[in-house]
């Protein structure tokens, strides 16, 4: 790994030199022009600037000497990201402010919701300059795909001028933040420590430090494969570490270990003290998903969001944001590498002495049967919706018509890495735009087949399974009102059925008392069409599952 970071320092200090000016005076995207007056940006503090944004509308041209019509005012700016500070391409974060220059001017920005928070993003080793635009478009589509719901930052394309240097193609990014428009958790203050108030909201994330001040804590458990001495460590991110107050910090760390003890039992797949009585299983299958379809590298273990409600909104423990896909489908040469196929989660096996890795969860959950069924269910929902590959290509291809009428020609102008190795870059050897998008769309086909193969989990025993004797045959299957679990179980005691909806909810259960083995049955009913997952657990013995289809 450092090996490969030096050959990168030193690929974009060539590149640095071929940097050039551009002459440029009006675009078909809209135009952001910063003026520092002078005065250097840094990663950290933010230095106040003047910032104006010309945008005419769709389908009017957009010039330089238009006026400020968007935006005109004043911003605080910062270089914002960690491995990326390296690239001569920078990015930014800005807090736009009101004229005294202090307070937060919180408006509609390209018609997102009111925010003060912005980043402005700069693809650079992301020579197609959509991957982060385009995995943001798959979370938001599937949350409207229900019972989606991870929210995904929206996004703009823009040009950049910054001190009268053109600056190349930027977009226009939400920053992960607490809001009502963004993580929607209740606002939790400092002297808020007791009593529901003090279950939520949360926000943490799993990153390195570069950016915050180190405050967080680890997880009493270690990642699984690793063979390095690392710890997970949370970091908190909402509060922030200088308004988090101690009792807040007790909380939320109790919380999180009371969830990892329940994932780590014998028991975790229990539906009433499992680790579902603690987390949203819904937003971590969407998460496994979204980021296994983009194959994103950092996935589980860097730019890594979670947030906790509040007991009264339910008091569960949700995966995301999504953020962070610049290396993503197939734009990475080391650990997983950029191949259409293989799994994220298996990480720490392919790539064990890499310095942050995958906490131990997601190769739990791929062992708890309830939770591939839900992924497996919501996989093929979302194939037959905003995952068709017609969907996600066109996307590609509409986004991509307009970068290429004539943005991407100045962009690559102004930085030139067409053909050019920037770490870490799996394939590079284009010599056009196109050729980086082509192949990109290749990737995703290849990438969506494999995972219909690896998400397609069949169900030994959908009508009967049997397990140390114990069988059980439900039907009608499908069934319309009533369904008869049928089961014969060789010696007497305790008999649990329960039924589950594809998300790990319990939809139906009986426990019965038998004197003696023999062939008994049990009438179950649910109301709402769907896939029900079932299990049998006589005696505290090995459940017998299946799958049931109310039609």
């Amino acid at each position: 790994m450092k090996l490969v970071l030096v050959v990168a320092l030193v690929c974009v200090f060539h590149l640095r030199s071929f940097s050039q000016n551009v002459e440029f005076t009006s675009s078909n995207l809209p135009i952001i022009v910063i003026n520092t007056h002078g005065a250097e940006i840094v990663d950290d503090p933010k230095i106040l600037v003047d910032m104006g944004i010309i945008d005419n509308g769709p389908g009017v041209r957009n010039n330089l000497a238009d006026p400020f019509n968007a935006y005109n005012g004043k911003a605080a700016i910062e270089i914002r990201g960690s491995t990326s500070q390296m690239f001569p391409k920078k990015q930014y974060s800005i807090e736009l402010r009101a004229d005294n220059g202090v307070d937060d001017n919180e408006v509609t920005v390209f018609g997102m919701p009111k925010e003060s928070d912005w980043v402005l993003f700069a693809p650079y080793n992301d020579k197609t300059l959509i991957r982060d635009a385009l995995a943001y478009h798959l979370g938001r589509s599937m949350a409207s795909v229900a019972p989606g719901g991870i929210y995904a930052s929206r996004n703009r394309f823009f040009e950049l001028v910054l001190n009268n240097q053109y600056m190349g193609v930027y977009v226009f990014f939400e920053k992960v933040k607490r809001g009502k428009n963004r993580v929607n958790i209740d606002k939790l203050s400092p002297d808020e420590i007791t009593g529901d108030a003090l279950t939520g909201g949360y926000i943490l994330k799993l990153d390195k430090t570069t950016g915050g001040d180190g405050s967080g804590f680890n997880s009493n458990h270690d990642p699984v494969g690793s063979k390095g001495t690392q710890k997970i460590f949370f970091q908190y991110e909402y509060p922030k570490s200088k308004d988090i107050a101690l009792a807040q910090q007790m909380y939320i760390i109790d919380f999180i270990k009371k969830f990892e003890d329940a994932l780590a039992s014998d028991q975790y797949n229990d539906p009433v003290n499992g680790w579902t009585k603690y987390a949203d299983m819904s937003s971590f299958v969407d998460y496994l998903i979204i980021n296994e379809l983009t194959k994103n590298p950092d996935a589980y273990r860097l730019s890594t969001f979670m947030y906790k409600q509040k007991d009264s909104d339910g008091g569960k423990l949700f995966m995301g944001p999504i953020w962070d896909f610049n290396i993503a489908f197939g734009n990475v040469n080391y650990c997983t590498n950029g191949g259409p196929t293989g799994l994220v989660i298996d990480f720490n096996s392919v790539c064990p002495g890499d310095d942050w890795q995958i906490p131990f969860w997601w190769q739990k959950l791929w062992s708890d049967l309830t939770f591939r069924l839900a992924l497996s269910e919501r996989w093929k929902t979302l194939r037959q919706d905003v995952f068709s590959e017609d969907a996600i290509i066109g996307y590609v291809d509409s986004v991509t018509t307009v970068l290429n009428m004539e943005a991407q020609q100045r962009n690559f102008k102004k930085w030139p890495v067409i053909g050019v190795y920037v770490w870490p870059n799996y394939k590079f050897d284009f010599t056009t735009y196109n050729g980086e998008v082509d192949w990109m769309k290749h990737w995703i086909r290849d990438r969506l087949t494999y995972l219909d193969s690896k998400f397609d989990f069949s169900i030994a025993g959908v009508n009967e399974a049997t397990s140390h004797n114990v069988t059980v045959n439900p039907f009608p299957n499908p069934f319309d009102r009533e369904l008869i679990f049928d089961y014969e179980i060789p010696a007497g005691g305790v008999t649990r059925i329960e039924m589950f909806d594809v998300l790990g909810r319990n939809a139906w259960s009986t426990t019965n008392y038998h004197d003696a083995g023999g062939h008994y049955s049990a009438k179950a009913g649910v109301a709402t069409p769907g896939v029900y997952l079932y299990r049998v657990i006589h005696n505290d013995g090995r459940p017998v599952t299946g799958k049931v289809v109310r039609r």
